[in-house]
């Protein structure tokens, strides 16, 4: 086994500890091993969905200007590398196995004092992309958000700009059962005195987004309200857009990105970068322009391959299958789709597949492999029956795939999606260098 598996079958063994909330144990490991988050500057990125696709597009943007920066998500598609991104090239794995060497000894020296526990999976990952960070000497660390807020272990960092995509329910037992309680939870990361950018369309969450703010003496940015875009133009290539921003008018905005939910992001990261100029950074339209063009997020409306046509979509909760059957509608409509899913256990399948089997006309149900967290897909494939879709089981979520494009004509759409695993799983297929047996694999985009 090499020192790379070795170092990451420890890390994720600790996610046996649970997800630990709270600041008190986070801020000690850093104290350990040198406050490292104190050497940059940093915007962090909550909400409920699309803040990966929004701290990317944040980073492209800086990288644009001619920052060093930073980039830290959640979770991966297919390594562990790919959460700790520094100017657009992931650790190397090197230096993950040399960085936890260096945490383990004080994790452990913390599970054996009876003020702290052991540090979690996800606190010692933020510690990781932290010290990595500090060492490569960023100007900006773009730092998504992982579970709420108030309590997650990123809120230890005191950012630039402070952002909310939008609320929507989620881990309920977690942050709350209702959207109020859950958008407070998140107002949290918006710090005293500091600038926030929300893009949440709900009104109640809003209202407490807002509140928060003011007691924070905060300034608060709202999409729909302080920035405002246009959807000019959208193809499989990209969606094209005007936008007026907190400075400026953008003409014909691109990205490449699919769906008017990316399109809601860019303007959220827009709005997130132009805030910047209140504490002395200005950045110019030429970067915005470029940097939203170059950004890229895998596994959101990623379209892999053409004739017939696969999309992956990570969608995993409600509200994201709903923009999922949205744009399916919007892209592909009057094409037969095949959906390939797996959802994870944990979430409310039943409206999720309310969603899926409102756009497909057969599915393929399977099982992702992560920590046994995969829901049967027993369930999923009976959900689509009750729903008038035809379904049946593949139970590897590629063999799914590749069933799936034995079925599929020319004219077809495939949709793999259900959970950021399943998308992981699938999209080796394309990206690993293999490809599986199938129609018009050379015709990949």
């Amino acid at each position: 086994m090499s020192r790379y598996k070795e170092v990451t079958e420890y890390v994720y063994n600790l996610k046996r500890l649970g997800p630990k909330l709270g600041l008190r144990n986070i801020r000690r490991l850093l104290k350990l091993i040198g406050d490292p988050q104190k050497s940059f500057k940093s915007v962090l990125v909550g909400g409920t969905n699309g803040k990966g696709s929004t701290a990317a597009m944040i980073a492209s943007i800086l990288m644009a200007e001619g920052f060093k920066v930073g980039l830290f998500t959640k979770p991966h598609l297919s390594s562990y590398t790919e959460r700790f991104v520094v100017d657009g090239k992931p650790i190397s794995e090197e230096d993950v196995v040399r960085i936890i060497y260096e945490l383990k000894p004080y994790m452990e020296r913390m599970a054996r004092c009876k003020r702290y526990r052991h540090p979690s999976f996800f606190e010692a990952t933020v510690a990781l992309a932290f010290k990595y960070f500090s060492e490569q000497e960023v100007d900006i660390a773009v730092v998504e958000v992982g579970l709420g807020g108030r309590l997650d272990a990123t809120n230890v960092l005191n950012p630039l700009v402070s952002v909310i995509t939008n609320v929507h329910l989620e881990h309920t037992r977690i942050l709350g059962d209702t959207v109020e309680k859950i958008a407070w939870e998140k107002a949290h990361i918006i710090k005293p005195n500091g600038l926030a950018v929300t893009a949440t369309n709900r009104d109640e969450a809003f209202k407490v987004i807002e509140r928060f703010a003011r007691r924070r003496r905060a300034r608060l940015f709202r999409v729909g309200r302080d920035i405002r875009f246009r959807v000019k133009d959208a193809s499989i290539n990209g969606e094209i857009f005007d936008l007026e921003g907190l400075r400026d008018f953008y003409e014909g905005l691109r990205i490449s990105m699919l769906g008017l939910h990316q399109v809601v992001n860019a303007a959220t990261a827009v709005g997130a970068v132009e805030s910047l100029a209140y504490r002395g950074i200005i950045v110019s339209e030429s970067s915005i322009r470029r940097g939203l063009e170059n950004a890229f997020w895998p596994g959101r409306l990623e379209i892999v391959q053409k004739s017939p046509f696969v999309v992956l979509d990570c969608a995993k909760d409600p509200a994201a299958a709903a923009t999922l059957r949205q744009e399916v509608g919007r892209f592909f409509d009057g094409r037969r789709v095949i959906l390939v899913v797996s959802i994870s256990s944990d979430k409310d399948y039943r409206r999720m597949m309310d969603e899926f089997c409102g756009f497909s006309n057969l599915v393929v149900a399977c099982r992702h492999k992560v920590m046994n967290r995969a829901l049967n897909p027993e369930l999923l494939a009976s959900e689509a029956k009750l729903r008038g879709v035809e379904a049946f089981i593949v139970d590897d979520v590629k063999d799914a795939v590749k069933e799936a494009l034995k079925l599929a004509s020319r004219k077809d759409v495939i949709v793999v999606t259900g959970s950021v695993f399943t998308v992981g799983e699938a999209r080796e297929l394309w990206f690993d260098g293999r490809y599986p047996m199938g129609r018009d694999f050379n015709e990949s985009v």
